[in-house]
């Protein structure tokens, strides 16, 4: 039965409508997977030599240990919002005499040779290897240690999907998990509790006694038996047909009419975004990467690397602009070919993504103000990349725009999601992110921290006195694109 199911999954991907169109782009993501594969490979042959003399006056297994809390708690985040459970075409099984466990069990288990799963593997088992070869450990102290951090990533593995069928529905409803973490990091960084010590102090008791690693597999199998029922209760033709009722709310945004011409169609994306889960999503990340400044900000290896800063505030106030404005106007794709046929001003609709994206900006630079508490050159640093953004990078984004031609499910969860996403997207980040790093890195260089940052900021004021014209020239590229984009819209195949 597996392997019928492999059959069906090679298939499934072979025959699809954009296999032949993306397969450069497969191609592409097969080659970081080996770069990054080769990477984490040397990573764990070299780590303990480079534990070793960083922590001359400690054991590097033992160190090891305490940090390992920390890289769970971060492989947690980056695969909520990078993993996607491995799904097969479900509806064709559920008509078919199979068992609906067989294919659950076939989903999840494929799920543990993911990538994300390899990666640790390629840490771990070369490090458990050099620490035997190395020291007085025994194999089999080392074996009981591989085994019990790799399920303790096979356990995050289960725990991630969980979280997403549980919770990923209603973003508000992971901030418990986000405040548990919070807590658990603060009590760490103020050295009120030693959690990461105290988890590694378990690790160290496996060394002594192997036979603990069945505590950390015991703990996969019980999430991987709590997921297993949780999609055995959804595994149903119309599963998704009853819903709860609830009151609808309507939002007409009534306080927009005051922006003009443009007002209806702002009026029609605040909607699209207030009532649609991936739009809305993008909104809620926003507010959440506020805080990514914290990591540079905050962290002493950056002092002498004020670029880093500057891409932190081009992201900070941009972060919108970045998630939402790359996929302009796919968010219409539903719709895009009424809007074509319409009487309506190709001019206004594309000043209209504009000026909300330009908005979000604005806002986000205005919520970034509490880290001036780590200096005013901080704030400006962030204020010059808001003008950056609005000048330079939201034509950017408007002009790429005209080259998208895959449509968005405006209903489908972000995390993972590479539905509406092509070669635009991909290229879109060079000038995006890397030219005004560039451009600041030079006169910087060059002259010194303020010329670059004013260098910065004078290109963004150039790009906002030139808004109209070059708006106006974006028009013609729309107007130019527009029935490959209809065309493109038309099709539902990823």
């Amino acid at each position: 039965m597996v392997g019928k199911l492999l059959s069906l999954e090679w298939k499934s991907f072979t025959r699809s409508a954009s296999f032949g169109k993306s397969l450069g782009l497969k191609i592409f993501m097969i080659f970081l997977a080996v770069y990054f594969a080769v990477v984490f490979l040397f990573m764990g042959i070299g780590l303990y030599p480079i534990l070793k003399k960083i922590y001359p006056d400690n054991v590097p297994l033992l160190k090891l240990n305490e940090f390992i809390l920390g890289w769970l708690a971060f492989e947690l985040i980056f695969r909520f919002f990078m993993q996607s459970l491995p799904m097969v075409q479900i509806k064709p099984l559920l008509l078919q005499n199979i068992r609906k466990a067989k294919v659950i069990n076939f989903v999840l288990l494929k799920s543990l040779f993911s990538f994300y799963n390899i990666l640790p593997l390629l840490i771990y088992v070369p490090f458990a290897v050099v620490v035997a070869v190395k020291t007085d450990y025994t194999a089999v102290s080392m074996i009981g240690w591989a085994i019990s951090v790799l399920f303790l990533s096979f356990s995050i593995n289960f725990f991630n999907f969980l979280i997403k069928k549980k919770f990923a529905e209603d973003l508000k409803s992971f901030l418990p998990a986000i405040i548990v973490i919070l807590a658990l990091a603060g009590l760490e960084y103020f050295n009120i509790v030693p959690v990461s010590e105290k988890f590694g102090i378990f690790l160290n008791y496996v060394l002594e006694m192997p036979y603990l690693a069945i505590l950390p597999i015991i703990l996969c199998l019980l999430l991987f038996v709590w997921v297993k029922n949780t999609l055995k209760k959804k595994f149903y033709l119309d599963a998704g047909l009853k819903t709860k009722q609830k009151e609808v709310k309507s939002q007409d945004f009534e306080w927009l009419k005051r922006f003009g011409e443009v007002s209806t169609f702002l009026q029609l994306d605040m909607k699209l975004i207030w009532r649609n889960k991936r739009p809305k999503s993008t909104v809620f990340l926003s507010f959440f990467f506020l805080l990514y400044g914290l990591l540079f900000f905050t962290n002493s290896v950056y002092e002498g690397m004020p670029v880093m800063f500057v891409f932190a505030g081009i992201f900070i106030s941009g972060i919108f602009m970045i998630n939402f404005g790359q996929f302009v106007p796919s968010w219409d794709a539903a719709y895009y070919q009424m809007i074509m046929s319409q009487n309506i001003p190709m001019r206004k609709y594309l000043a209209s993504k504009a000026a909300l994206i330009s908005f979000s900006i604005i806002i986000l630079t205005i919520l970034s103000t509490p880290y001036v508490y780590f200096g005013w050159n901080i704030l400006l640093i962030i204020f010059t990349c808001a003008l950056y953004n609005l000048g330079v990078n939201v034509p950017l984004l408007m002009f790429t725009g005209s080259f998208n031609k895959k449509r968005i499910d405006l209903e489908k969860s972000p995390f993972m999601n590479y539905q509406g996403t092509g070669a635009a997207q991909w290229l879109v980040a060079i000038p995006l992110l890397a030219v005004p790093l560039g451009i600041f890195y030079l006169f910087y260089k060059l002259f010194s921290f303020n010329i670059g940052l004013l260098v910065i900021g004078i290109l963004g004021v150039i790009g906002i006195l030139l808004r109209n014209y070059l708006m106006d020239r974006i028009t013609i590229q729309y107007k130019k694109n527009k029935y490959a984009m209809i065309h493109g819209y038309k099709q539902t195949g990823d």
